[in-house]
């Protein structure tokens, strides 16, 4: 039976790995540009309805959506519908945060690195291998609706002593350290907008370790998240 490591990484993508408000600022002003506002913003109604069901970002389930409701004479231009060239094309690789990838060699010299993410089955699984996240991993990628609930599948995939967990919302982080306690380090970077609501940042308590951005774990000590020189 081989031995679980002394620990596993566990790494979100949006706004932790990827700047994925970049993303969605780039889609914004593509839309308006190239379909007009009242397209875009009838396309960004459905999103967010749709997110509030699913409880994660779907933008080519929005798009479907968004034809069924043409379909039905509620819309207004199914030339919004080419959007999703851009969204399978988009350049992620390009969007990265700085020295993510550095971090993600760093991590695994100490143990396993896993993508831990939430999101649909197409364009999230697209997202990670065009940025190149994908392969930095050697393909160690769980994709779940709510992740915070799947901590017994993630242990299953990934079974370890120890799991640090990388996140940009304290709500995430907050849900698995009531379930896994001390043994997981929750670190928590200051990026993106989830992270830098006021009120979001009150209402939970903080992770064991913050860090202002990414790259940032290039130099933190490994003893601060319970991990050894030793570790393989």
């Amino acid at each position: 039976m081989t031995t679980p490591p002394d620990v596993v990484f566990l790494l979100d993508v949006d706004n932790t790995l990827l700047d994925n408000d970049r993303v969605i600022a780039d889609l914004r002003a593509h839309l308006e540009l190239e379909f007009g506002t009242t397209s875009a913003a009838r396309y960004w109604a459905i999103f967010e309805g749709l997110r509030s069901e699913l409880g994660y970002a779907d933008y080519l389930g929005a798009l479907q959506r968004y034809r069924l409701n043409v379909e039905r004479g509620e819309g207004s231009d199914l030339r919004l519908l080419q959007m999703s060239s851009f969204l399978i094309d988009y350049p992620f690789a390009d969007r990265l945060y700085p020295r993510a990838l550095e971090v993600i060699e760093r991590l695994r010299s100490f143990g396993p690195t896993v993508i831990l993410t939430d999101g649909d089955v197409v364009f999230q699984p697209r997202k990670i291998q065009r940025s190149g996240l994908w392969d930095a991993v050697a393909g160690r990628v769980l994709i779940y609706i709510h992740k915070e609930q799947m901590l017994d599948s993630v242990q299953s995939h990934f079974p370890a002593r120890h799991y640090v967990m990388v996140d940009d919302k304290l709500r995430i982080l907050t849900a698995m350290k009531t379930v896994m306690q001390s043994r997981l380090t929750t670190v928590f970077p200051r990026q993106g907008h989830y992270a830098l609501a006021p009120i979001a940042a009150a209402a939970y308590p903080p992770a064991d370790i913050a860090i202002e951005q990414i790259g940032d774990l290039l130099h933190t000590d490994m003893r601060d998240m319970r991990v050894t020189q030793e570790s393989p």
